[in-house]
């Protein structure tokens, strides 16, 4: 497994800002998610010019950071729906256009 050579300075918060929002469509996911998409395909079909895959990617980095929250309705169909967390809230003013 990967470890860094260097260890990150998670005492500052330009360091911590862009870990969560480092990616290229993060800022694009938060704002959809905030004005009201929710649901993984929509998001797909919202920002049409990154792949589903790098989109997935990155729902997943941004829960793992905890900008999100993921829920999974039981049923089949499977539906999965994301929701911004408070930490998430916190950030829109910072991609507010």
């Amino acid at each position: 497994m990967y470890s860094r050579k260097i260890p990150e300075d998670l005492d500052c918060g330009i360091v911590i800002t862009m870990r969560i929002l480092g990616g290229k469509w993060k800022a694009c996911i938060l704002d959809g998610i905030h004005k009201g998409i929710k649901r993984p395909s929509d998001l797909h079909r919202t920002i049409s010019d990154a792949s589903p895959r790098v989109i997935n990617m990155q729902l997943r980095e941004l829960e793992t950071a905890g900008a999100i929250a993921k829920k999974i309705y039981p049923g089949l169909p499977l539906k999965v729906e994301y929701n911004l967390t408070e930490l998430g809230i916190s950030l829109l003013p910072v991609i507010d256009k």
